[in-house]
């Protein structure tokens, strides 16, 4: 048996809140969570579209039923996306980052406003793998609830981080962030050579409104 490839043309699609447009102060591309789907992630943000923030909310290419088919069927057919698996996991970070890049190009026509990328999550190791592959010019990545990537290019990433901001973002009782969970991050950010500063909340694994705020 063999495993063969090819590349075809995929339609996927994405949420918005607001446009671009003369009065648009930034853009935040915000990027779900294992098991999410971006059009209920981004009614999260709906605070920042009121301060002229435009957000968009990319959709990880892969979708799947929550809840697992019984012999009496489903309870629910509610359903979530989820940005890869350990299955042929170096192609699909190859998917997501070109279906990545085409939203960008699509929306962002120029440099005049500030780009933050915001990860929840899984979302996290997606949003820190994009930028560092160094096709899009942001100011800003902000890992909530999530970490960085191992499989990172540390040299390249800490030239690409020199100058961008890039924070931690978590609740206090999140029962995913582990004491090892932070140990690796701070290895992973000193390899990175790069400072990550931290905001906390009151709360779980969740967007908290009053944080959001802080970083607006």
């Amino acid at each position: 048996m063999t495993v063969n490839e090819l590349d075809f043309s995929f339609k996927a699609r994405y949420y918005k809140l607001g446009e671009i447009n003369a009065s648009t102060k930034q853009v935040w591309f915000v990027l779900h969570g294992y098991g999410q789907l971006a059009q209920y992630f981004i009614r999260k943000f709906s605070v920042l579209e009121e301060q002229n923030i435009c957000v968009i909310a990319p959709e990880g290419l892969s979708r799947f039923y929550l809840e697992e088919l019984q012999t009496t069927g489903r309870k629910n057919n509610r359903v979530g996306a989820t940005w890869m698996t350990k299955e042929n996991r170096l192609t699909d970070i190859e998917n997501y980052i070109q279906y990545l890049n085409a939203v960008y190009a699509l929306e962002i026509k120029d440099n005049s406003k500030p780009v933050t990328v915001l990860g929840f999550s899984q979302g996290s190791a997606t949003a820190s793998r994009w930028v560092l592959s160094g096709k899009i010019n942001f100011e800003r990545l902000v890992l909530w609830a999530g970490m960085l990537p191992p499989d990172m290019n540390f040299d390249a990433g800490s030239k690409l981080l020199e100058k961008k901001g890039v924070y931690l973002v978590y609740g206090k009782a999140d029962p995913f962030l582990t004491d090892d969970r932070f140990a690796e991050m701070h290895t992973l950010a000193k390899q990175l050579n790069t400072e990550i500063k931290e905001i906390t909340f009151e709360g779980g694994h969740d967007i908290d409104q009053s944080a959001l705020l802080k970083l607006m």
